[in-house]
């Protein structure tokens, strides 16, 4: 990615660093109130994280997307499916992984569906499965639509979303038991391989509900779109061996980041007053809204990274996390659940033993141990990504 875009993936970066933050407590019955999900209606910061990185997925595709309209209809289908089927098939191994579980004190296969219990199973869908089918459907109409018209097309899907979950349920459209996607999802999927978190069969990655995250994946397109354009303008206007110059010219392009920021922030605010911002249902506000604040978030960091030159050991520290982000988002689901296995006595295994024996002392609120157990999760993984990019290892799907 050009040096201009630098602050492109620190967003990145630090949305993915955020995930794993979130995913990773030492308990998950001691978090403090900002690192948990809203119950139901509302928003928490917790909340911004799945939204921002579907935002950061349209953003990088704008980069990608003319050299695959270059190369043509066989290339784009070919590298969009192929991509698709990766990134839904690794969520679905994680949600697999181990492939065995403690029962009666022996290790036993865990099957696509329990014999024992038909209504527990493998689940089927996830955050990565999510990532898969957004980047799939975002990436079929901004290929074939121009920006304006795929523009339109989120709007259109927004609105008829909307439109499905009042006409599925009139009387209580957007409760827990009165969503109508829940009826969908359980003919489809099955009871099986549902998420029961909420203490029913209920996806909050599921399949309607990911109509409207579609959109989250354009408006990030459109964005990285427009910036890229206007940079490119200012490029020109001001002579690109005049780098402070051309600097200069990406104030107009900040300011249109800012006011349709302002714009969709004060939409998906009224918005909510009819259609309650919600990520479990992933409401059509909640999308406008989290963009709104999306936009805003990448034009500060454009304006403090590539303007005022503002490039401490923070952004060196999330653009680590940028360059792998999958892969690092992957595996910090696949350690815990591969090392849970091992029993080492009183709940305690190698994944958490740093935890149970050590922080969870921490004088104070119980809350203290747990955060501090997330930044240690946190800390190992950028070595990780430190190393990786210091050996220039790129995973990329």
């Amino acid at each position: 990615m050009n040096q201009r875009f630098y602050s492109l993936d620190v967003f990145r970066g630090a949305t993915v660093c955020l995930m794993i933050l979130v995913n990773n407590p030492g308990s998950w019955a001691h978090i403090y109130a900002p690192l948990e999900h809203a119950p139901w209606h509302g928003l928490t910061p917790t909340d911004l994280v799945f939204p921002f990185f579907l935002f950061a997925v349209g953003n990088a595709m704008s980069f990608v997307m003319p050299k695959l309209q270059a190369a043509g209809d066989a290339a784009f289908w070919k590298k969009v499916i192929k991509r698709t089927a990766l990134i839904f098939l690794i969520g679905l191994f994680l949600n697999w992984w181990p492939f065995v579980k403690w029962q009666d004190g022996s290790l036993v296969f865990r099957q696509w569906v329990d014999p024992q219990n038909p209504a527990s199973g493998v689940r089927v869908l996830g955050v990565l499965q999510r990532i898969a089918l957004c980047y799939f459907f975002a990436s079929v109409i901004v290929y074939y639509l121009k920006p304006r018209k795929a523009f339109y097309t989120g709007l259109l899907l927004l609105l008829v979303y909307w439109m499905l979950c009042y006409v599925g349920n009139p009387a209580d459209p957007y409760s827990l038991k009165g969503w109508f996607g829940t009826d969908i999802d359980k003919k489809i999927l099955g009871v099986a391989h549902m998420y029961k978190g909420e203490g029913m069969p209920f996806d909050p990655e599921g399949l309607i509900s990911t109509i409207p995250a579609i959109v989250q994946v354009i408006f990030g397109y459109l964005v990285g779109d427009y910036i890229q354009k206007k940079s490119q303008a200012a490029a020109m206007q001001f002579n690109l061996e005049k780098p402070a110059a051309a600097t200069l010219g990406l104030y107009p392009m900040l300011t249109g980041l800012f006011v349709a920021g302002v714009a969709m922030i004060v939409t998906g605010f009224c918005w909510d007053m009819v259609f309650p911002v919600n990520k479990k249902i992933w409401t059509s506000s909640y999308v406008v809204y989290t963009v709104g604040l999306a936009i805003l978030t990448i034009a500060t960091m454009i304006y403090l990274i590539e303007i005022a030159q503002v490039r401490g050991w923070l952004s060196k520290f999330f653009n680590v996390f940028g360059k792998n982000a999958l892969f690092v988002f992957a595996l910090s689901a696949f350690l815990p659940k591969g090392l849970a296995l091992i029993r080492l006595g009183d709940g305690v295994n190698p994944w958490n033993w740093l935890y149970k024996k050590v922080l969870i002392h921490i004088p104070g609120a119980p809350e203290n141990g747990s955060l501090a157990y997330a930044i240690c999760v946190i800390t190992f993984m950028w070595a990780i990504c430190w190393w990786m990019d210091k050996k220039k290892i790129y995973i990329k799907v």
